[in-house]
């Protein structure tokens, strides 16, 4: 089977600088997609750009902040204004917050990490619908936590928010099962060595968990191979 199974198809990568989503984005675009990259950090993104550029592959970089007002109705626009179809979209930005008992959750900070995590990615999903639905097979890939669906102690805020999350996609994707070729499904890395987990686990040797290319490399597994909505890919 070819490796680029992709060629001519359009992906969309949020939380694309760095990690998870910078390693999804160089292993889609090797696949032959032209990948739009978005985070935050315009010199993050252009070296991750730079990366699949020298690569062979190709890609464009939007550097915005998803939690901006209009920012994502700007981008969808401008998306849909120079391609008629969105092929993959992976929903992978999101903040972490602080660790901290349910009784004691800072609620500004609560506000900051469902503003991304959940209401951007339905902004996101809103936004890019139509392109998702004009596409022959369109997919939509939301990166979530094991605490989303395991509630773990201290993890409270994170974990409501991948919650939320996956209820919000799935819904989204039985909305569409049959009125569109779109599918819908969720990826639950692990572990694995980002930044975030740093923050998470500060005492921990990165070198003994995964790296973020072997989830690139179960998402990219998971496209080359196709689902139904409602799957779960839990790379370990």
């Amino acid at each position: 089977m070819s490796d680029r199974f992709l060629d001519g198809r359009l992906a969309l990568v949020t939380g694309a600088s760095r990690g998870i989503g910078a390693a999804t984005a160089e292993t889609l675009a090797a696949a032959g997609a032209h990948v739009i990259l978005t985070a935050r950090t315009a010199g993050a993104l252009e070296e991750v750009e730079e990366r699949i550029h020298a690569a062979g592959g190709s890609a464009t970089i939007a550097p915005l902040d998803l939690t901006e007002s209009d920012s994502i109705a700007r981008l969808a626009a401008a998306v849909s204004g120079r391609w008629q179809a969105l092929d993959v979209m992976v929903l992978n930005a999101a903040m972490l917050g602080s660790l901290s008992p349910v009784a004691a959750i800072d609620g500004k900070e609560f506000n900051k990490v469902l503003t991304l995590n959940v209401l951007a990615n339905q902004a996101m999903i809103a936004g890019f619908d139509p392109l998702l639905r004009a596409g022959a097979a369109g997919r939509l890939l939301a990166v979530t936590s094991s605490v989303g669906r395991a509630p773990r102690a201290y993890w409270g805020a994170y974990g409501a928010s991948k919650a939320a999350l996956e209820t919000l996609a799935l819904s989204y994707g039985e909305e569409v099962r049959n009125v569109s070729p779109v599918r819908v499904a969720i990826v639950d890395p692990g572990a694995t060595a980002t930044d975030m987990r740093a923050r998470a686990f500060p005492g921990e040797d990165p070198g003994t968990i995964k790296q973020p290319e072997a989830v690139a490399a179960g998402i990219a597994d998971l496209l080359r191979n196709d689902f139904e909505t409602g799957y779960r890919l839990e790379v370990r």
